[in-house]
């Protein structure tokens, strides 16, 4: 695998994670919003789904080609989507307060499904996958940096 590969597979890690924080940010930050932007229920938690970063080849066998000669494991990952979760997967949080402008007939406030402490979690192993990918960038530095020493 070469420098430029190791670099660009990271790079790719850092921006998914960094997009992954982002994502818990606004979930966090919407925890107790009742009433989504378009008015029509409580804000609804969001995920973002990885998936591996296929080779820019336009054929299939010069891609498969291409990484064997460059014994290449992976090109790295790329945000596939940002999903909402809905409702049968993870329901709202139903509280009682009547008072409440959006409560129902019952008296009851559909409250995001968002769980504070699931997303504190999530947030620090984006923090510690995001600070991974930093540190093999770093350490790729390190060894170009001495390989052109030891050329001189």
């Amino acid at each position: 695998m070469s420098f430029l590969s190791s670099l660009d597979i990271s790079a790719s890690g850092l921006s998914a994670q960094r997009l992954r924080m982002d994502t818990i940010a606004n979930n966090m930050a919407n925890a107790e919003t009742t009433r989504n932007s378009n008015g029509t229920g409580p804000y609804r938690r969001q995920v973002v789904v990885f998936e591996a970063r296929s080779a820019q080849s336009t054929s299939k066998f010069k891609s498969i080609m291409q990484d064997s000669i460059n014994q290449q494991v992976g090109n790295g990952v790329r945000v596939k989507e940002i999903r909402e979760v809905n409702e049968a997967e993870a329901p709202y949080r139903r509280v009682y307060e009547p008072s409440h402008p959006d409560a129902d007939e019952q008296g009851y406030v559909n409250y995001p499904n968002v769980n504070i402490v699931e997303e504190m979690i999530n947030m620090i192993s984006a923090t510690r996958a995001y600070e991974a990918n930093a540190k093999v960038i770093e350490s790729t530095k390190s060894m170009a940096t001495t390989a052109l020493r030891i050329g001189q």
